[in-house]
């Protein structure tokens, strides 16, 4: 079978990326796969080879983060499953990984697309989990009569080595946005304070991974970050604690410097950055060239409807909202990050109107000798 034309759109959520993902979805040609990689995450991609059979229960089986949240009532505002349930609930069968986010954004049957899927995995021969993506990819893509694949997950940045490894044809997209206002977005979002409190979980307990916490190093955490690890917890511990937004601006550092390094280790033709602000600024020039891209024709009849679905009003809103002390702070917490985005420059391309800045993805690529930055596991709260 012959691989789809595969996209990956990395980078650091908060970004416009859940937009990106709606916009893609409108386009004919395109198999917009909306947070595909962050639901299936490690489990879907084993070691050696696997049956159709084992790799249909790697899709099937809930996530255990994601139910563990609906179960304590913090549902990430990304699920689309519990918008309109279906079959499965999180008390009693678990919603498979595929239903939160990436079936419903495709169908308003997502029960029914994911029976389908099984018939067409489950008797799949033994091949590497890789193969099985792309045969699935495929077989999405002819149901849905698309041409092009473009998988879209948030905070993904860390696992583009591995998607790299795995499917060393497809191009990558480097899509970022503003520092203070990214990181005072994912200050506001369930998803990534429940990150960061989990990430404080294994900075004071000395570890890489959950798994190799100790009984011993569970009990020495503070009463208001051990009750996390429960398969139930208190939203409030979540939702209440005071988490300064500069702790948003250091990880928003460290995903941008990732994704930045990433994609200097690309040859040309397989990588592309998008800043979210040159998308509102110039939709119509910014998704022409995702779209050239992705291997597909930028229809004027779908531009026109993809520039209506961007919302420009969450620019500048660290700017708007916080003292002067405070944005300073941020700005601080960011600097990391907007130099590995680099200096912007003016351009003359266009001699009718005023210079606009050089933007992130015409930066050369960067020739220093900074070693890697080491990927993080697929599942970010595991």
């Amino acid at each position: 079978m012959t691989p789809s034309p595969l996209t990956f759109v990395i980078g650091t959520g908060r970004s416009g990326s859940t937009a990106l993902s709606r916009i893609l979805n409108t386009h004919p040609d395109v198999l917009s796969l909306n947070e595909y990689m962050a639901s299936v995450g490690d489990a879907a991609f084993p070691e050696g080879p696997v049956s159709g059979a084992e790799f249909w229960e790697a899709l099937f089986r809930p996530a255990p983060h994601f139910e563990r949240m609906i179960r304590s009532g913090l549902p990430l505002p990304e699920f689309l499953y519990t918008r309109r349930p279906g079959r499965y609930t999180p008390e009693t069968t678990g919603i498979p990984a595929l239903s939160h986010m990436v079936l419903p954004h495709l169908t308003d049957d997502p029960d029914g697309l994911l029976d389908e899927i099984r018939t067409a995995v489950l008797d799949r021969p033994i091949a590497a989990a890789a193969a099985h993506h792309e045969a699935l990819f495929a077989w999405l893509r002819a149901r849905f009569g698309r041409t092009a694949v473009v998988e879209r997950s948030g905070y993904s940045t860390g696992r583009a080595p591995g998607l790299r490894t795995a499917f060393p044809h497809a191009k990558f997209v480097h899509l970022f946005r503003d520092g203070p206002d990214c990181a005072l977005s994912m200050s506001r979002h369930p998803g990534y304070r429940t990150i960061t409190l989990m990430r404080e979980i294994k900075e004071r307990a000395g570890v890489d991974s959950f798994r190799d916490l100790t009984d011993e190093q569970v009990r020495s955490l503070p009463p208001d970050l051990a009750p996390l690890l429960g398969e139930r917890f208190d939203p409030a511990l979540v939702r209440d604690r005071d988490l300064p937004p500069r702790r948003f601006g250091t990880l928003w550092s460290e995903l941008v410097v990732q994704g930045t390094r990433f994609l200097d280790t690309l040859p040309a033709h397989q990588r592309m950055t998008l800043a979210y602000e040159d998308l509102l600024d110039a939709p119509r020039e910014e998704l022409t060239r995702l779209a050239a891209f992705a291997g597909v024709e930028p229809s004027p009849r779908w531009l026109d409807h993809a520039s209506t679905l961007l919302d420009g009003s969450r620019r500048g809103t660290a700017h708007r909202e916080l003292t002067a002390a405070e944005l300073d702070e941020l700005r601080e917490s960011c600097a990391a990050g907007t130099r590995a985005l680099g200096d912007q420059e003016p351009s003359t391309s266009d001699t009718s109107a005023p210079p606009r800045p050089l933007r992130h993805h015409q930066r050369p690529p960067d020739t220093s000798n900074a070693p890697p930055t080491p990927p993080t596991p697929l599942q970010h709260l595991q």
